[in-house]
C-alpha cells in the first residue's frame, strides 16, 4: 500500500483553521486525540474506506456504547468509555479523512451531527437502564428524559442555522454567540460557560465519570453512585435545555 507521508498527510488534514478555532473542537480533541487520529487517517487513506463510512463507524461505536453501559458491573462501564475514545477518535479521523480526499459533502456534515445525537442520546438512555432495579422504573424514565434534554440541547443550536437559512441569512459567525443585547445576560453566559457543568451530559465527560460512579457503587455496594448520577444528569439537561434558550434568544444569532 502506498500513500502519502503523515507530515502530508497532516498539513492538509490537520490545516490552522480547524485546530486553532474557537468552537467545535472538543477539548479531548485538541489535547491527545489528534495527536493519535492522524495515525488512523494515515491508515486509513491506504483503504478504500471513504468518509462517510468512518462516520458510520464512529455512529456505530457511540450507540454501542450506550448499549454496553446498561449492563452492570465495573468492567462493562470502562468498556463503554473506551467505546467513546473510539467514537471520538473516528470523529476527529472522518473530517481529517474527507479533506486529504477531497471528499467533503452535506451528507458528511448531516452524518456527523446525527452522530452526536446517537451517541449522547444512546449512552443517557443506557445509563438509566444501568442504574434500574427493576424495569422499568423511575431511573429509566430518568435516563430518557436526560437524552431527551441532550437532544434538545444540540437540536436549538443547529436550529439557529435552519432559521437563518430560511430567512436568507448565512450561518452565524461564532463572535455572535457571544454578543448579547443585555450585559447582564452576557455576564451570566460567561459565568455559565466557567462552570462548565453542562459537560455532565456530553458523551466523553459522562463516560469517564460513569466508571468513576461504577468504582464507588463496586468499593460502597448498591447503585447509589450511578443512581445519583442519573438525577444530576436529568437536572444539568433540564436547566441547560432552558439557559442555552434563553442564550440563543438574548444574542446576535438570529439577527
Amino acid at each position: 500500500m502506498s500513500g502519502p507521508s503523515v507530515a502530508e498527510l497532516r498539513a492538509v488534514a490537520q490545516p490552522h483553521s480547524t485546530m486553532d478555532r474557537n468552537s467545535g473542537e472538543h477539548w479531548a480533541g485538541s489535547l491527545y486525540m489528534r495527536k493519535l487520529s492522524i495515525y488512523v487517517t494515515w491508515f486509513l487513506a491506504k483503504t478504500p474506506i471513504t468518509p462517510n463510512q468512518t462516520t458510520w463507524l464512529m455512529i456505530l461505536s457511540g450507540v454501542l456504547a450506550g448499549v454496553v453501559i446498561a449492563l452492570p458491573g465495573l468492567w462493562a462501564a470502562v468498556g463503554a468509555a473506551l467505546l467513546i475514545q473510539l467514537y471520538l477518535l473516528l470523529d476527529c479521523s472522518d473530517g481529517e479523512l474527507a479533506r486529504w480526499t477531497r471528499r467533503t459533502s452535506i451528507t458528511g456534515v448531516y452524518l456527523d451531527r446525527v452522530g452526536h445525537y446517537f451517541a449522547e442520546a444512546a449512552l443517557l438512555i443506557g445509563l438509566g437502564f444501568r442504574a434500574s432495579e427493576t424495569l422499568p422504573d423511575w431511573y429509566t424514565v430518568m435516563g430518557f428524559a436526560a437524552a431527551l434534554g441532550a437532544i434538545l440541547i444540540k437540536a436549538e443550536t443547529d436550529l439557529v442555522d435552519v432559521a437563518r437559512a430560511r430567512s436568507g441569512l448565512v450561518a452565524a459567525a461564532e463572535s455572535s454567540a457571544e454578543q448579547f443585547q443585555s450585559r447582564g445576560l452576557g455576564m451570566a453566559r460567561k459565568a455559565a460557560a466557567a462552570l462548565k457543568f453542562h459537560r455532565l451530559v456530553q458523551a466523553v465527560e459522562l463516560s469517564i465519570i460513569v466508571v468513576v460512579a461504577a468504582v464507588w457503587d463496586l468499593l460502597a455496594g448498591g447503585l447509589a453512585a450511578t443512581r445519583v448520577l442519573v438525577v444530576a444528569c436529568v437536572v444539568v439537561a433540564v436547566l441547560q435545555m432552558a439557559l442555552h434558550l434563553i442564550s440563543i434568544l438574548a444574542s446576535r444569532r438570529l439577527s
